[in-house]
């Protein structure tokens, strides 16, 4: 289990580059302007050297400078004392999320394609801005350098969208690594919810992915959102792990 959780844990890292990043003992510092937890925190990839005592005062002070609160994530790979520390430094819990995995072979991929959802392997400035409206992202530093975050991603993409009156409705991505398709970005305006559009759009990329060689699945849902959680689970997700991060 640890072997998956480590390879999921480096291929969300790969899924989702940060604006600035730094190298840091074992450790990886991430700081894009607050635009997601994942990007903007210190997340452990390797080996650690030095003490405690002095990294974590270190990644405070990167992140002072850059007028930012210091966040770290916490999985099943970061050691329970490290976690500990943090507490009694003051930090509090933001964000508890379950990664869920499945397996391509499940039969629900048998269903018909929807005529509704569109796919590109590219991901579009449309697309970029679409998901802007769905999320109602208006702070102009994200969206000046959240469009050169999606340009950064490395791996194969497969974008997918719903269109209505000229206009995108619904959103999500399928990054392709190794025999892994991780889907992101799943939004869906709140005017066109209920209406099946978020299982058309995992279903589809779950198809495209597979049609390029994938054979497993992984995605990250906030715990608390069960209706996106029972509908992973009717496609076959079932929960691996879940991470959290501590925060100052």
């Amino acid at each position: 289990m640890e072997t998956t959780i480590k390879q999921i844990e480096d291929m969300s890292l790969n899924a989702w580059p940060s604006h600035k990043m730094e190298l840091y003992d074992g450790w990886i510092i991430r700081f894009s302007y607050f635009y997601t937890h994942r990007t903007n925190s210190v997340e452990q990839f390797g080996q650690s050297t030095l003490p405690l005592r002095e990294k974590i005062p270190y990644c405070e002070e990167v992140y002072r400078r850059l007028g930012s609160p210091a966040i770290f994530k916490i999985s099943p790979l970061v050691s329970p004392n490290f976690d500990f520390l943090l507490e009694n430094r003051g930090y509090h819990i933001e964000h508890a999320t379950n990664v869920m995995t499945a397996s391509l072979e499940e039969p629900f991929l048998c269903a018909p394609d929807s005529d509704a959802v569109t796919f590109s392997d590219s991901i579009s400035a449309s697309w970029i801005e679409g998901l802007f409206s769905l999320k109602n992202t208006t702070d102009v530093r994200h969206r000046s350098v959240v469009p050169s975050m999606y340009r950064a991603i490395m791996k194969e993409t497969i974008s997918a969208c719903v269109l209505s009156g000229g206009e995108i409705v619904a959103t999500g991505l399928g990054i392709l690594d190794r025999d892994y398709i991780g889907i992101y970005a799943i939004h869906v305006r709140e005017d066109f919810r209920r209406m099946g559009l978020a299982r058309q759009i995992v279903t589809g990329l779950l198809k495209k992915g597979r049609e390029k060689g994938a054979a497993k699945a992984y995605l990250q849902v906030v715990q608390g959102n069960m209706a996106a959680q029972k509908l992973y689970e009717s496609l076959g997700f079932r929960v691996i792990y879940d991470y959290f991060f501590r925060v100052k």
